[in-house]
């Protein structure tokens, strides 16, 4: 817990009064992970949304109480790594960087869809091209392939989720999916058109290049290891494309609120408290945590 003085605007900036900040894997992997000295001092946070309160001189298009989330993704530079956060009370953001927050969208899911939906939803339809008609296997059905599932139900594909903790599955059927499995494994050779990997451990890289078809594809979104071992036979014989997915754009959010607004996108999501937050974290690391954790301010 640190005190900061409140933040002033410059040129080009707001100040949001935060209202809700999500909490990830992402915040997990910066305390265990990274830890460089340049980060010491920063505040954590980057799925955050709130009520502007104050607005550099020349900012035009936002005013006090206007209600905005930020992209965490808009530029090279990230909140909660390469500038303080929103696990705070205020936050100082860019102006470009905001995106409106419709007014029957609340603070919970206002903020989760900055990073959990924009994240998820930028890997299935910008990177991975799905489309109604699909074959498309999701890999994982927490806080992100839920979402995933979700969206690409409501975009009438065929979807299949591959999610080892049994006691989600329940979830998958309620999210209208197809099919789950425990294992990527039990879907080798199956001609999936798209695979999307959001948890990432080597095996599901391997086991999702195995399972497309024919030019099929495979989107890596989860980090769940930083190095794979990756079938090149496999991968070569079918022609099939292994792509990247991080973030997404200011786009994809303001798409996925159209969604929350319409009552069709409803994630599983625990709300918890500002003091909750280290608790929060250390549920995360432990792999207790089913959904996403948003803490309300």
């Amino acid at each position: 817990m640190v005190e900061k003085e409140d933040p002033e605007p410059g040129l080009g900036e707001v100040v949001l009064d935060v209202k809700g900040s999500g909490l990830c894997h992402s915040d997990v992997m910066e305390i265990e992970s990274y830890g460089a000295d340049w980060m010491l001092g920063t505040i954590m946070g980057h799925e955050l949304a709130g009520v502007v309160s104050t607005v550099g001189p020349d900012v035009t298009e936002w005013k006090a109480g206007d209600r905005a989330a930020v992209c965490p993704t808009y530029s090279m530079e990230c909140p909660g790594f390469h500038y303080d956060g929103g696990f705070a009370t205020k936050h100082l953001s860019p102006a470009g960087c905001l995106v409106r927050v419709p007014d029957n969208v609340g603070w919970t899911l206002g903020a989760m869809m900055t990073d959990a939906g924009m994240t998820s939803y930028h890997a299935l339809v910008r990177r991975g091209g799905a489309t109604a008609g699909m074959k498309v296997g999701l890999i994982g059905l927490g806080g992100l392939g839920q979402i995933a599932a979700r969206v690409a139900v409501l975009k009438g594909i065929d979807v299949h989720v591959a999610e080892p903790k049994k006691d989600v599955w329940p979830l998958a059927e309620r999210l209208g999916v197809t099919h789950v499995v425990a294992d990527v494994a039990e879907w080798e050779n199956q001609n999936f058109d798209l695979i999307v990997d959001y948890a990432g451990f080597g095996a599901t890289t391997a086991g999702a290049l195995r399972a497309v078809g024919f030019n099929g594809t495979v989107v890596q979104v989860g980090l769940g290891v930083s190095e794979a071992m990756i079938p090149l036979g496999d991968m070569v014989s079918r022609k099939s494309k292994l792509l990247a997915s991080r973030g997404g754009t200011k786009e994809d959010i303001a798409e996925l609120y159209k969604f929350v607004a319409a009552g069709d996108l409803a994630p599983a999501v625990t709300e918890i408290t500002f003091d909750d937050i280290p608790q929060g974290l250390a549920d995360l690391a432990a792999n207790k945590v089913a959904g996403r954790l948003v803490a309300l301010i």
